[in-house]
């Protein structure tokens, strides 16, 4: 089900999704600068509340195991949602993306064409369906400690003016 489309705009990947019960009008596309080829492609980042851009979510590049075609797929995640949102980006003509979203099923579990967090492990292959907490995500670090505070500081997404785009 297509639940949203992202296009470039003024050079920046910028979109919007939306669902009977989510409505994200402005979100983006971060391209994701790491050497570790485990890192997502990009991360999703919305304009909150106090028109600050959080991030929400990333995306990996996988491969269709028939076709062999590229798309991205990751999750949308915010504690006020009660689930990860699975999402798929597709290429369009006009060189964005639509995108997709689809529930898990027992026919994607056992091996099916479903791609949610549950049975594919963004790196074109399937997962083993449990997470390793020792194993390096991409992400880097966390800036919280044991008891939730910040332990260092995060690079600000922008000046949180509608118009001024931080990433």
């Amino acid at each position: 089900m297509n639940i949203g489309e992202v296009s470039l705009q003024n050079g920046r990947l910028m979109g919007r999704i939306a669902t009977r019960t989510i409505d994200l009008p402005r979100i983006g596309l971060r391209a994701v600068e790491s050497q570790n080829p485990r890192a997502p492609r990009f991360e999703v980042v919305a304009l909150n509340v106090a028109r600050r851009w959080v991030q929400i979510g990333a995306l990996w590049e996988a491969e269709m195991k028939k076709t062999g075609e590229v798309f991205l797929a990751g999750n949308i995640d915010d504690p006020s949602l009660p689930e990860p949102l699975p999402v798929a980006l597709f290429r369009n003509e006009s060189g964005g993306y639509a995108i997709a979203w689809r529930r898990d099923t027992l026919r994607s579990e056992a091996g099916g064409s479903g791609f949610g967090a549950s049975n594919y492990d963004m790196q074109g292959g399937e997962a083993s369906g449990r997470y390793d907490a020792g194993q390096d995500s991409g992400f880097g670090e966390s800036t919280a400690g044991p008891d939730g505070t910040m332990t260092r500081e995060m690079a600000p997404f922008g000046a949180g003016e509608d118009d001024d785009v931080g990433f």
